[in-house]
């Protein structure tokens, strides 16, 4: 049977996502150290960039399972020393159930999942991060239930996050309001496929107005270092504060996939508050890709 790939959100359908939702959250209420789904198998995980919750997330959720993972960096393979990526993929799929990349290029992922005998899950590239989105969305479901019909307020920089948010809203039917710098917006072709669901502000807080969450990323993301004096010039109005908070709906919640720097992206009193709900989104990676790695790996 043709493996099933988690390349980008647009690979799974709006069910699809919803039920991955409410299959994390029963995980996450109900652990049943008993059911061991993926005992004898085992992930590849490929780490070009480090990570601190995606190796963790996805390494205790097939030991949960009863499964193994084996964590393998650019130094521990010939991927570091220029074999072609087609010929690795063929090589490391013959040998494990899955593989997960947290990679640069997007195109690394998709020629790993063209050539491999097992699925594929993008644990984030430059252009995408959908598993981080089903641990956010899986957060607001648990806080605020269904987002079909809510609006998301993305401030700041139009990365590969804001990429998966304009997915997530293409796929589960809500709002995305986007405050962005000329020269830090999202891929037009990402943003023309979701159509009327994205609207661009100039201003911060008009994006923010009426939101029922509002989510944000660091300024300058790893590999991004030498633009951070640049980035911090460019992205000082795009700070999430009390005053964006204010504007939005009283309930909204505040989300950021971390690690945070306080002071620059967001205020120290927005992520420590009583609408943020960082903490339990990133406990979330575990419960949502532990759904991910069952939808994957466990079907008929």
């Amino acid at each position: 049977m043709k493996p099933r790939h988690f390349i980008s959100l647009l690979d799974i359908s709006g069910e699809e996502f919803r039920r991955l939702i409410s299959r994390a959250i029963h995980l996450k209420n109900h652990r049943d150290p008993d059911y061991q789904p993926l005992k004898g198998k085992v992930l590849a995980m490929i780490f070009e960039k480090s990570s601190t919750r995606t190796r963790i997330s996805f390494e205790s959720g097939m030991c949960h399972f009863g499964g193994s993972a084996l964590f393998l960096s650019p130094r521990d393979t010939q991927l570091g020393r220029g074999e072609p990526m087609e010929d690795s993929a063929k090589v490391i799929s013959s040998m494990v159930d899955c593989i997960m990349l947290r990679t640069h290029k997007h195109e690394t992922v998709k020629t790993f999942a063209a050539h491999s005998r097992v699925p594929v899950i993008n644990g984030l590239t430059d252009e995408q991060h959908p598993c981080q989105l089903l641990a956010d969305m899986q957060t607001f479901f648990e806080a605020r239930g269904d987002i079909q019909g809510k609006t998301v307020a993305w401030i700041g920089d139009g990365n590969n996050m804001c990429h998966s948010y304009i997915h997530a809203a293409m796929q589960l039917d809500f709002k995305l309001h986007i405050a962005a710098p000329s020269g830090y917006l999202p891929a037009k072709t990402i943003v023309e496929a979701a159509g009327s669901r994205v609207k661009f502000f100039d201003r911060s807080l008009a994006a923010a107005k009426n939101a029922d969450l509002c989510v944000t990323d660091v300024w300058a993301s790893m590999g991004q270092e030498r633009e951070q004096k640049q980035r911090e010039h460019d992205f000082k109005a795009y700070q999430v504060n009390a005053d964006i908070m204010n504007a939005a709906n009283n309930d909204a919640l505040f989300m950021h996939c971390l690690p945070a720097h306080r002071g620059e992206e967001v205020s120290a009193e927005v992520i420590d508050g009583p609408q943020s709900v960082v903490f339990d989104e990133a406990e979330n990676r575990l419960h949502a890709q532990k759904a991910l790695l069952e939808f994957l790996l466990c079907r008929n």
